[in-house]
């Protein structure tokens, strides 16, 4: 594909980025990423897991498309105060084209633990019953190259952008033995106290749920199904609906599928009892040039990790 070409289809991707959200905020995380490092999408996750836990994520990277949006995250949690206490940070950064977000946060959750009946694996390291709130304080930074497309003679293209908007997020999460519910809107401020007047930032609502069927009769083996909403002024409500199978702690396998935009699917490993890899691989059902991408998830926790025995 020769430059004019690049340059055509890439503007292509910014006017219906810009005329579908008005300005970029942050890419829906992926299956994986959402499954494996809730944390990143919702703060009352922070120090649901007994030992705290570090995580790095991708998506897009290895996508040969000049342009194509592209994710990674940082981020790391622990709990404190038996378990009460969550606390939390991260760093995610989303490119499109000539576009680029990278945000900053740390996060607080508290947790209101209840004595349920469960039927669990053994070796499904979670709290079973727990209702935790929690909230994010940060700063995304945004930035515009548009002089890098070259266009001289339109005066919206004639600087770049640069902004930058304090970010407060909240978040909710009820987690039971058989199901889960979490909603979070990861900035609640908008662009409110942007350094930008010219800004119109259209920030998600994302609700999470996900049920887990487990037969004492299979103990090493766990079914999850999830669901993904997200709702975004202006944009079409986006669902992912997703199912995920557990082999103790030992191997994950799943797949899923986005309204209107893709069918997902992951592997996954164990490894060292502390750490845990997770490959996913998107698979396009739009017309979109981008094509299919590839990104992973991986987890590092301390002390004994995702051990079982």
């Amino acid at each position: 594909m020769n430059l004019k070409n690049n340059i055509t289809v890439l503007g292509t991707i910014i006017f219906t980025m810009l005329g579908m959200f008005q300005c970029y905020a942050q890419q829906t995380p992926t299956f994986s990423e959402y499954n494996y490092n809730p944390f990143i999408l919702n703060s009352a996750y922070a120090g649901l897991t007994a030992n705290t836990e570090l995580s790095v994520s991708n998506a897009g990277y290895f996508n040969d498309f000049e342009g194509s949006p592209r994710s990674f995250s940082l981020s790391g949690h622990g709990q404190l105060n038996r378990g009460k206490v969550g606390l939390g940070a991260g760093i995610i950064r989303d490119q499109i084209g000539v576009t680029t977000s990278t945000s900053f946060f740390g996060a607080y959750s508290y947790k209101i633990f209840f004595d349920f009946e469960d039927n669990r694996p053994y070796w499904q390291l979670y709290n079973p019953g727990v209702l935790s709130f929690g909230i994010t304080a940060g700063v995304q930074q945004y930035q515009d190259n548009l002089l890098d497309l070259g266009i001289m003679d339109d005066p919206n293209f004639s600087e770049n952008i640069s902004a930058t908007i304090p970010t407060i997020g909240l978040g909710f999460l009820f987690n039971h033995a058989s199901f889960y519910v979490g909603f979070s809107a990861p900035n609640v401020l908008g662009d409110a106290l942007a350094s930008r007047d010219d800004l119109n930032l259209e920030n998600p609502i994302y609700g999470y749920f996900g049920y887990r069927f487990f037969n004492n009769r299979f103990q090493d083996v766990l079914i999850k199904p999830n669901m993904l909403l997200k709702y975004e002024d202006g944009a079409p409500l986006q669902a992912d609906i997703n199912l995920a199978v557990s082999f103790k702690n030992k191997f994950e396998i799943g797949g899923g599928y986005r309204t209107s935009s893709s069918v997902n699917l992951l592997a996954g490993v164990y490894l060292f009892d502390s750490v845990r890899f997770i490959y996913n691989y998107n698979i396009t059902t739009n017309d979109s040039p981008i094509g299919n991408t590839h990104g992973f998830v991986l987890s590092y926790q301390f002390g004994e990790g995702y051990k079982i025995d």
